[in-house]
């Protein structure tokens, strides 16, 4: 399914080039304007004006070409559309940037370069949920069309999918003519026009654009006469596997690999490279910094450590990490050390008598984790993260937690989603162990910057990350 005039998307282009010129021109004058009073005449050629002007538009061109995302803003929702456009105006920012370096430019890039981003992002925005609410208007009152003609041939849980989206995306101009199926009589609305042998005289009777094949895999040699009776009368055509509902996850991608179609079921935003990039970026600046403004902190507690008790500051136990390697994490040691579990597969509990008293008051505030900041700075753990589980543990929730071993596509935390939500300390039930894996699997699927800036906020300072906290 394909928007099926590309001059909408040219069209798109041109106006957000508009956008873009008249972002610049603006946020220049307004800073020029108080220096050259009368000289307007002189403004659009102040300095190099003009080549930047040509930086930007090269650029954005470069984006709209090179990533294809033209053809995005005019499908998936438009939270969707509205994150691509943020995406494209950081790439924007940046080879401006690159081009302005590389031509000597650098004294003119405060005061031309973040100006006019910034406000291209905001007038972009609004134009595309303005032409959004036109064009679905105009589609609905049938002013305009250009979207197309489908026929829907299996009407199992893929093919009301596809009418689901074609439905809640009116402005796509997507019509369902009707679907073929010879098991399914139910088409929420949209009418049954016959058994999958009537396909050549559905498409002699109906003007259709695109075949949209939902069948299974089982189903192949059906399957290959509608693409040959597509072919046929020149139809485009669509495969929609009937499984893909039951088995992806909430993101996926899909790849060509030496002219084999493959579908990676679960995709995570972190798998995204610039996704990983900030994320571990932000690892590595924050981390730093923890470890070098708590430095006189974290030596005090070490000391304290070794004064209480006999043995060393800190505690080396074995986790699961990411792709469920072994890794040594630190901690400072909060137990006697005949008594403390050097293994890690013991279970502490509330008034534990191998606690040590300055281990009761690190728990307590979760300053034992601190030495983990070490873990991060060696890449085995991100500051925010699915906090790693005793290995005897991990192989419990394993058996007993659908999906559980999902956690260990990214590395683990310091503090997560499930700790600051109030799922921190024992799992002896059923319901802490789901509560604390949903937390983990809503962290991965929905990852993003706020996200973690936001985790950090909440185990400093709300109540529920201190709650079982012994």
């Amino acid at each position: 399914m394909r928007v099926k005039k590309q001059s909408i998307i040219f069209g798109y282009l041109i106006l957000e080039l508009v956008l873009l010129n008249l972002s610049a021109i603006c946020t220049t004058f307004f800073k020029v304007l108080p220096l050259w009073k009368d000289r307007l005449g002189d403004f659009f050629f102040h300095e190099n004006y003009l080549t930047l002007l040509l930086i930007f538009n090269i650029s954005w061109i470069l984006i709209s070409i090179l990533n294809g995302n033209q053809n995005l803003y005019l499908t998936g929702d438009l939270r969707q559309r509205f994150k691509e456009m943020l995406i494209n105006s950081f790439i924007l920012l940046g080879m401006s940037s690159t081009g302005i370096l590389l031509l000597g430019l650098e004294s003119a890039a405060l005061t031309i370069l973040l100006g006019p981003v910034f406000v291209f992002s905001a007038l972009n925005i609004g134009m595309l949920f303005v032409m959004s609410r036109i064009m679905e208007n105009y589609d609905r009152k049938g002013k305009i069309r250009f979207g197309q003609n489908l026929l829907i041939i299996g009407a199992g849980p893929s093919g009301k999918q596809v009418q689901r989206f074609s439905e809640g995306n009116k402005h796509l101009g997507y019509n369902i003519v009707g679907f073929l199926d010879d098991y399914y009589p139910k088409t929420n609305g949209i009418p049954l026009l016959g058994k999958l042998d009537d396909l050549p005289q559905v498409l002699d009777d109906n003007p259709i654009d695109e075949l949209v094949i939902t069948l299974s895999p089982q189903t192949e040699p059906v399957v290959k006469k509608a693409i040959a009776l597509a072919d046929y009368r020149g139809i485009r055509v669509t495969l929609v596997p009937d499984y893909m509902p039951a088995y992806v996850g909430q993101q996926f991608q899909t790849y060509n690999m030496g002219g084999v179609p493959i579908i990676q079921l679960k995709e995570t935003p972190l798998d995204k490279f610039h996704n990983y990039f900030l994320k571990r970026a932000f690892d590595l600046v924050f981390s730093f910094l923890v470890l070098l403004l708590l430095s006189p902190i974290l030596v005090l507690i070490a000391i304290l450590i070794k004064s209480d008790s006999e043995g060393g500051a800190f505690y080396k136990p074995v986790r699961k990490g990411q792709g469920n390697q072994d890794f040594t994490m630190f901690k400072f040691r909060t137990m006697y050390l005949d008594q403390g579990d050097m293994v890690g597969m013991q279970t502490q509990g509330q008034d534990d008598p191998r606690i040590t008293r300055i281990g009761r008051i690190l728990r307590k505030y979760s300053l034992d984790e601190l030495p983990q900041f070490i873990n991060v700075l060696r890449g085995e753990m991100s500051v925010v993260g699915p906090r790693p589980h005793r290995l005897n543990l991990s192989d419990e929730f394993q058996d007993m937690v659908e999906k559980y071993m999902v956690r260990h596509y990214v590395k683990p935390g310091i503090t997560g989603w499930a700790q600051v939500n109030g799922w921190r300390g024992p799992t002896k039930t059923m319901e802490q162990k789901l509560g604390r894996v949903q937390h983990d699997l809503h962290y991965i699927e929905n990852w993003s910057v706020l996200l973690d800036i936001q985790i950090i906020f909440m185990t400093i300072f709300s109540s529920k990350t201190r709650i079982n906290a012994f």
